[in-house]
């Protein structure tokens, strides 16, 4: 319920989207992105199994490179799987950033909350 999401929002406290948008052909991507277009979340936290963005999959390309911070644009020139396109470019239009990062590595989230460089940076 947007209401009270920003209503614990302005007390102070964190608030935890979890589920999908119930329509099919949304994927929870999509859901993550209207959410926090609809609360004016300040980014879009990506937590994946690995530690951010890179040129290829580097489960199977070990000279695959990682970025530290990408455009929008240049995520879409190279062909990079950030997330479902149709949640990307509502990311991208609505000029909400994205934090990918490794779930899976204890005190990643705590990091990328306190603004710690973890993980790749996608904005403008």
């Amino acid at each position: 319920i947007k209401r009270r999401a920003v209503r614990h929002l302005e007390k102070g406290r964190v608030v935890i989207f979890g589920a999908g948008t119930g329509n099919p052909y949304f994927t929870t991507d999509s859901a993550a992105v209207l959410r926090a277009i609809e609360i004016n979340a300040d980014v879009i936290l990506k937590g994946t199994r690995v530690d951010g963005i890179y040129t290829a999959d580097p489960e199977k390309d070990p000279k695959a490179v990682k970025f530290d911070h990408i455009s929008f644009n240049d995520c879409i020139d190279k062909n990079l799987k950030v997330m479902d396109m149709t949640a990307f470019t509502l990311s991208q239009e609505n000029h909400l950033p994205i934090i990918v990062f490794d779930m899976n590595k204890k005190g990643n989230l705590a990091k990328v909350v306190a603004g710690e460089n973890v993980g790749t940076v996608v904005n403008d």
